[in-house]
């Protein structure tokens, strides 16, 4: 093999910062392989690299008063007719290199290269990304492929895939875009970054931003569910008691569900108070609709809902998006029914959650209105 190997490999370790000794070491082990695969098993052979590049086989035989296994032992008689200084214990290497080995060894050896680069590649990654999965990246547009969008990630590449994107962004070179990172992934080319922008877990990053008393563990998320560029239900709950909080990720004059709504490009969110009760809770959830009653039925998972007449539309939602984003976030089916506006009395009126609704009602308009 010529010595554009070694050249290769100095400009790996110079740019990529691999060492040339591990890239060796690791060619090796796989030249080893490759010979013993294609020219049969020995037991012990090794490989050299001459300084012009060529790549040699040896076998090693091991200097003993009396051969016993021919494949690995030598008679000191015999190991004396090619060096007189041979002595019991020595090893004794014999070149074993075919004529046709170094197409092999060309093969093997890109093979290795490749791989190595990737597996750095990699390490290096992990090591700069680590920590920041399940979190949010900012990223640039760099050039849109098809139906793929480029990324730039503070210096790396990434992919934002057809299924990740949100049919409602127009993405644009140069454009900015607030990603979640899902994992660090291997491919055929190499490591790179999972990225969304359809991932539930952006919105709840994006409140992460706005919202510091999430931060402070003042308020806390309880559940999510999303229908990407559509709209998304989240359920938060506060650990101090004259701490509102769903106004407070409304934040004053809405401000804060509004940044994260132009970051979402007009997605529609409802902020559900969540309570421990299951009945309150998928009351909540049914925001902006009104519940007249609600039985649970807990071996079933299922809680039977009742609404006004003229609100069974807005519960149900369009093609049934509300009622099913308030089964996701709850966890519990909700079979719906409407009664008549005028069999409705004060009595048979679920008020309890109304009012707290109020807020998450402000907020689904204030999307709306997007």
């Amino acid at each position: 093999m010529s010595s554009e190997l070694f050249n290769l490999l100095d400009e790996i370790e110079e740019e990529k910062g691999i060492s040339k000794d591990i890239v060796l070491d690791a060619l090796s082990s796989a030249l080893i392989s490759a010979y013993k695969k294609n020219f049969g098993a020995v037991s012990d052979i090794n490989v050299k690299y001459s300084e012009d590049g060529d790549i040699k086989i040896y076998a090693r035989k091991t200097v003993v008063e009396e051969v016993e296994d021919r494949e690995t032992e030598i008679s000191v008689f015999d190991a004396r007719d090619i060096k007189p200084e041979y002595e019991v214990g020595d090893i004794v290497e014999f070149e074993v290199t075919p004529s046709s080995f170094g197409r092999i060894a060309a093969q093997t050896a890109r093979q290795v290269v490749f791989q190595r680069i990737r597996e750095a590649e990699r390490e290096k990654m992990v090591d700069e990304y680590s920590g920041r999965e399940n979190n949010i990246a900012n990223a640039i547009v760099r050039k849109i492929d098809r139906r793929n969008v480029m990324l730039d990630i503070d210096g790396t590449e990434s992919v934002l895939m057809t299924n990740e994107q949100v049919k409602h962004d127009n993405y644009k070179v140069g454009e900015r875009y607030k990603v979640f990172v899902v994992e660090i992934a291997d491919s055929v080319k190499g490591a790179h970054l999972v990225v969304s922008r359809s991932h539930p877990g952006l919105v709840r990053c994006l409140f992460e931003l706005e919202v510091p008393e999430i931060a402070q563990g003042i308020i806390e998320f309880k559940g999510i569910s999303r229908e990407a560029g559509s709209r998304s239900k989240i359920a938060v709950a506060s650990t101090v008691n004259n701490v509102d909080p769903v106004g407070t990720c409304i934040g004053p004059k809405g401000m804060r569900v509004q940044n994260v709504i132009d970051e979402l490009r007009g997605e529609k969110i409802d902020i559900i108070r969540y309570s421990d009760d299951p009945a309150v809770f998928v009351s909540n959830a049914l925001s902006p609709a009104e519940v007249v009653s609600i039985s649970v039925l807990p071996d079933e998972k299922m809680c039977k809902v009742v609404v006004p007449e003229s609100q069974l539309s807005l519960a149900i939602g369009r093609e049934g998006q509300n009622v099913r984003l308030a089964a996701r976030l709850t966890g519990w089916k909700i079979d719906l029914s409407s009664l008549p506006d005028d069999q409705i009395g004060e009595e048979g009126e679920n008020n309890s959650s109304s009012e707290e609704d109020m807020e998450s009602e402000v907020a689904e308009i204030l999307g709306r209105d997007q």
